[in-house]
């Protein structure tokens, strides 16, 4: 008898769900995916009788830009392709490049969101958790710009 033939089901299937005995269509013994945290950060508080996750693929052509902007919800971005050039007034202009990750909180003002390259384009996910029925942007009004 094998030792494979020791093994109940049960066994069998939570060393599969383990990662442990991992093999491609071919039979060939595979790594285990990789995982890792790309982005951690404490939410604002938030109604949770209505919560809302929306998630937007955006993409600048090269050169290509919004203008400023808000968001009613907090944001998390996630860079896929590119590099982008981001800035939340009050804070330092800075470029993200694929893997890299943002936040923007309720209401920050959003003044510089653009493709960093002339040539290539840009594209990122941005995540919006929201508590309530918005617009997901919104144009900066002139009591934005007076704000912070």
């Amino acid at each position: 008898m094998s030792c494979w033939a020791r093994f109940s089901s049960a066994s069998a299937v939570a060393l599969l769900a383990a990662g442990v005995f991992t093999t491609s269509a071919a039979g060939r013994q595979q790594k285990p995916p990789r995982s890792r945290v790309a982005f951690a950060h404490a939410l604002p508080k938030l109604d949770g009788r209505q919560l809302e996750a929306t998630v937007v693929e955006v993409t600048y052509e090269p050169a290509g830009s919004s203008t400023a902007h808000r968001h009613p919800c907090p944001v998390v971005g996630y860079v896929l392709d590119g590099t982008v050039r981001m800035q939340v007034k009050g804070q330092p202009e800075r470029i993200y490049k694929p893997g890299d990750t943002f936040f923007e909180s309720p209401d920050d003002v959003h003044q510089v969101s653009a493709n960093a390259s002339d040539t290539e384009p840009a594209r990122f996910l941005a995540y919006f958790v929201c508590d309530h029925r918005t617009p997901l942007s919104v144009p900066v009004t002139d009591g934005d710009a007076k704000r912070q």
